[in-house]
């Protein structure tokens, strides 16, 4: 089959909007057409994402809208909805599609509006939020995301020896990384001692332990391997992975090793020909400092047990063995549902063509992409390379 390549990047900030969905979008969408040289009427079909839209804005039919805005009108758009995943499935389609011969052009990407400016306080949207997890089991509990994945780090503290100041030093990495980061929700450091004096939210959780509300935008540009060649700076999509984990938390055998996380990474890796050792660095989901403690060893890239020491020791740090969220991750970048998933691809993109600014790495050649939704029940892992 065909390798499909990202040829153009948008994003926009991400923090705070009061943007219309659909502006916001084509902030992104127009980024990566001009990134590309692509005009909207080359493009063959729209892949988008928005999770929330219908119940922060009473929008439910977005595709069609954002396509007229983005002067695509008449070409198929479809919404993807997959919770945290969202448009990282959308990129997974859109790769498909243009693998299979179905498209050579396709626009991939998202939105979400998350902060106060959709008119909703902190306690709506963590109630939208928590729609995500099992209708019968999990919601009527008042469980929300923190505490769904506060109950999977316990137990791997309970494992493996991981510490609340391990998971301080995943904070303090990734907002310093964010610092460098013009287009992150946050940028100040933080210290480990102020990361572990914060109120908890859900222990062994606390504040700076917990990602962002955010609002924003992503796109980019996904052609077929017979066109790659006649843009500038292509960069392959080399294997990209969907798997779904056990669906409700009660009935996962071994919560704090997300299997489906695993499952999603053998499978981009297969399609590769790569193994974990190949990667130079990761984008990962970082919901929680504890997330990205459990990532990194789904993935690979740490030892199973050594997620927390990896962090402490600075082997997971920007200049250490394995760079992870040198973006500030979605703790300092930010996480704006819909716009997480493709904002990754977006960064391995930059990354990959040595345009990050100045949170750039030295000449990587291979990136890797992780990128779940509710309870870890849906995660993406998507391998990008480097042309030589």
């Amino acid at each position: 089959m065909a390798r499909a390549s990202v040829v153009g990047a948008g994003m926009t900030k991400f923090g705070v909007h009061d943007t219309p969905l659909t502006e916001l979008f084509g902030e992104a969408a127009f980024g990566a057409l001009d990134d590309a040289g692509v005009e909207p009427p080359e493009v063959d079909s729209l892949y988008f994402g928005n999770a929330m839209g219908g119940q922060t804005e009473n929008d439910t039919h977005l595709a069609p809208t954002v396509a007229s805005h983005v002067g695509m009108a008449g070409i198929p758009a479809q919404r993807y909805e997959d919770a945290c995943a969202t448009s990282a499935n959308a990129f997974n389609n859109a790769v498909e599609a243009v693998e299979s011969g179905r498209h050579d052009v396709v626009l991939a990407g998202g939105v979400e509006r998350c902060t106060p400016e959709t008119g909703l306080d902190t306690a709506a949207m963590t109630r939208i939020f928590a729609s995500a997890s099992h209708r019968q089991y999990e919601q009527p509990t008042g469980i929300t995301f923190p505490g769904v994945f506060a109950l999977f780090v316990k137990r791997h503290m309970y494992e493996h020896g991981t510490t609340e100041e391990h998971l301080a030093h995943v904070a303090v990495k990734n907002h310093a990384n964010g610092t460098r980061n013009p287009k992150a929700h946050f940028g100040k450091e933080v210290t480990v001692e102020e990361a572990m004096e914060g109120p908890v939210v859900a222990d062994p959780f606390r504040l700076m332990d917990c990602c962002p509300f955010s609002d924003g935008a992503s796109a980019v540009v996904v052609v077929s391997e017979e066109y790659a060649d006649s843009f500038e700076a292509p960069v392959d999509v080399s294997g990209v992975g969907h798997a779904t984990g056990v669906v409700p938390i009660g009935d996962k055998e071994t919560p704090h090793v997300t299997q489906a996380a695993r499952d999603a990474a053998n499978e981009a890796y297969g399609q590769a020909g790569i193994s974990a050792e190949d990667v130079d660095f990761a984008e990962v989901h970082d919901c929680f400092t504890g997330a990205e403690v459990l990532a990194s060893e789904a993935l690979g890239l740490v030892p199973d047990g050594e997620g927390g020491f990896a962090a402490a020791e600075g082997r997971t740090a920007v200049g250490g063995e394995i760079p992870i969220n040198a973006s500030g991750g979605l703790k300092a970048k930010g996480h704006p549902i819909s716009a997480t998933g493709t904002g990754q691809i977006v960064e391995l993109t930059e990354q990959l063509r040595g345009d990050a600014g100045e949170h750039q790495l030295p000449a990587p050649g291979t990136g890797v992409a992780h990128n779940l939704g509710g309870d870890a029940a849906t995660t993406v892992v998507s391998v990008m390379e480097a042309r030589a």
